[in-house]
């Protein structure tokens, strides 16, 4: 089975860079199926492409046959296997391109967000449902799609065509979010795993599927083929996408849970085909994130906060909330990803005053939160909703002196996963965390310690307030604290206002 990744960005010989493979070189790579290879059919300044072959063995894929596959012995080694891309190649590109799958490249680390001109040609992939559905899983992600179907028998045309395509893909896209893209919908096409669903196969779907999945018109779908039809993991990973800040409020918000479990095509589990209207009347209940949102809005304006700057903004959620409610007079976002500061523009959230005298109400721009920035001064409020918690431990005290020390709001809301609660998410492994980027997820206790410790160092008062659904065991999923500055003349001595806090 045969991919190939072409780009025309001078200099085109960047892919190698980007893909950790150099142009110059034949790479084999050992496969639990099988060898795959990486090679440049071409490569100059004006257009590269990167080549992934597999070679398939077939006594390797015996050993790693899932229950889909064919029961007869001769179908173990007679099948598609080794010509149609599958979910076995998508296991080769998680392999072999996963630090490019990261957006991670350490010799040049600009060029992991740079959207590149791509084509992507697969010329045998099992396609359930034609070209149609090819159309419809990559199209609204920004593809021009030509998926041609491929004919039984060239020889006898009355016999029609084969459950295979052949795909090519063109446009303009981060090449990590490409990768990403293929590795979910390969095996959703094919609908055809070759391996054990396991419960961390939720974890896979959620990084893979970062910014782009949540969106998707056709989530639920994509969802049940890549987890099989198996129903607890699909709910968990569809639970965990609405929770999740990168699902716009227009996707995830307006249907429930299990209009989203039902096949295609059929009612809601436990419904008839036409209810009457009252029983359609009730509301679905608000996703975590917009809880989060709503209480992060809530807490702005019990501070009578009218600047505001959302440090870590991501692809915008609060900012967009932070626009339409003209209480705020002037909203700032900021985020260390080019990627992230892009969408929101791509979204159109910042203002365009069109006067050169007259400042933006709504502005983004993209700086690192662990070093000083005067921009971010002189803001009544600024929040961090989820972000610390992909902070690298060791740099958490930079940004707690680049917040509370230099920036110096009047208030700061904070709001983390509370890692207690995690107990209670389906298909999430115990002692795994929430989002493949968490560099750490605090208890309610080690969050308190925290923000005690923040607070009386920098001369903060803190209270906290819970978010989502309460457990009276664990808490509520998400946590949050308001720091509020207090007067000089009430500040406590640093030393003694945390052991105070200790106490």
């Amino acid at each position: 089975m045969l991919l190939t990744i072409t780009t025309t960005r001078a200099p085109a010989t960047d892919l190698g860079f980007l893909l950790h493979k150099h142009p110059g070189k034949v790479q084999p790579f050992e496969q639990a199926s099988g060898v795959a290879h990486v090679f440049y059919p071409e490569a100059d300044e004006t257009r590269c492409t990167a080549a992934l072959l597999l070679e398939v063995d077939p006594v390797k894929l015996v050993r790693t046959r899932g229950k889909s596959s064919p029961d007869f012995t001769l179908g173990q080694y007679v099948n598609d296997r080794p010509y149609a891309a599958s979910s076995l190649l998508a296991s080769a590109m998680a392999g072999v391109f996963r630090t490019a799958m990261r957006g991670r490249c350490d010799a040049r680390p600009e060029l992991p967000d740079v959207p590149l001109p791509l084509e992507i040609k697969l010329p045998a992939l099992p396609c359930r449902g034609g070209p149609e559905r090819a159309e419809r899983y990559f199209a609204p992600l920004g593809w021009r799609v030509e998926a041609v179907p491929v004919p039984l028998d060239e020889g006898f045309p009355a016999w029609g065509d084969s459950r295979y395509v052949s795909l090519t893909l063109t446009g303009e896209l981060r090449l990590a979010d490409a990768l990403n893209q293929l590795y979910v919908l390969l095996p959703v096409l094919d609908e055809a795993k070759h391996y054990w669903m396991a419960p961390d196969e939720v974890d896979k779907l959620i990084r893979a599927g970062e910014g782009w999945l949540a969106a998707h018109p056709d989530r639920a779908g994509i969802i049940r083929r890549y987890l099989a039809n198996r129903r607890p993991l699909v709910r968990a990973a569809l639970g965990r996408l609405a929770d999740s800040d990168d699902a716009p409020e227009d996707a995830l918000a307006t249907a429930s849970l299990d209009e989203e479990l039902a096949p295609e095509g059929a009612a809601p589990e436990g419904t008839a085909p036409e209810a009457p209207a009252q029983e359609q009347a009730e509301e679905p209940k608000a996703s975590l994130a917009e809880q989060r949102a709503e209480a992060v809005l809530a807490a702005l304006h019990e501070q009578d906060a009218r600047t505001v700057i959302d440090l870590g903004c991501g692809g915008g959620k609060l900012l967009a909330r932070l626009k339409r409610d003209r209480t705020f007079e002037k909203v700032t976002g900021v985020d260390v990803s080019y990627r992230a500061v892009e969408m929101v523009h791509r979204r159109g959230i910042p203002d365009d005053s069109g006067n050169p005298h007259r400042p933006a109400r709504v502005s983004v721009f993209q700086s690192a939160l662990t070093y000083a920035d005067r921009r971010f001064e002189g803001y009544d409020a600024a929040v961090l909703m989820e972000v610390v918690e992909h902070i690298d431990p060791p740099r958490l005290a930079a940004v707690e002196g680049v917040v509370f020390g230099a920036a110096r709001p009047a208030s700061v809301v904070v709001t983390t996963p509370n890692a207690e609660y995690n107990a209670r998410y389906e298909g999430l492994a115990e002692g795994a965390m929430r989002h493949p980027d968490h560099r750490f997820e605090w208890t309610r206790g080690e969050f308190a310690s925290w923000a005690v410790r923040v607070a009386a160092e920098h001369g903060y008062g803190v209270r906290y307030v819970p978010v989502g659904d309460l457990d009276p065991e664990l808490g509520a999923p998400t946590q949050m604290a308001v720091f509020t500055r207090k007067p000089p003349m009430q500040q406590e001595p640093a030393n003694d206002a945390a052991k105070e806090g200790e106490r």
